[in-house]
């Protein structure tokens, strides 16, 4: 069984930034395409961003582009997404998920195959 496990969420200020974390068990991290994806309060679930197994590849959600960086260390087993100037709407949950298709990189949370437990981030204005 694979496992998710997100770090670094937090309260910030607008305009502020965060990096969040998601170290995955296991030895096949390196061949797995990863995606970030959130929840707002009350709402559903979204997509954030994507990013092949290899970081050759990489897709945002319109309301992240130039905002948020995907990033992964496959040596460390982790996924990065980096936020920064955040705003109050950017206020969620943020899931890590990994989809055993690795040169996927799907904006779809249904082809994802495993996720983790959420890490909240929360934006004041």
């Amino acid at each position: 069984q694979v496992q998710l496990v997100e770090s670094g969420g937090g309260l910030v200020q607008a305009g502020g930034s965060l990096r969040l974390s998601c170290v995955v068990s296991g030895r096949a991290f390196s061949t797995y395409a990863m995606g970030w994806f959130r929840q707002p309060p009350g709402k559903e679930r979204d997509f954030v961003a994507a990013i092949t197994w290899n970081g050759g590849s990489t897709r945002y959600a319109d309301s992240v582009k130039g905002r948020f960086t995907i990033s992964r260390d496959n040596a460390k087993n982790t996924l990065y997404l980096h936020m920064n100037n955040l705003k109050p709407e950017d206020t969620a949950v943020y899931y890590c998920a990994a989809d055993l298709r690795g040169g996927r990189y799907s904006a779809a949370s249904n082809n994802y195959d495993y996720w983790g437990q959420g890490t909240q981030v929360t934006v004041s204005s």
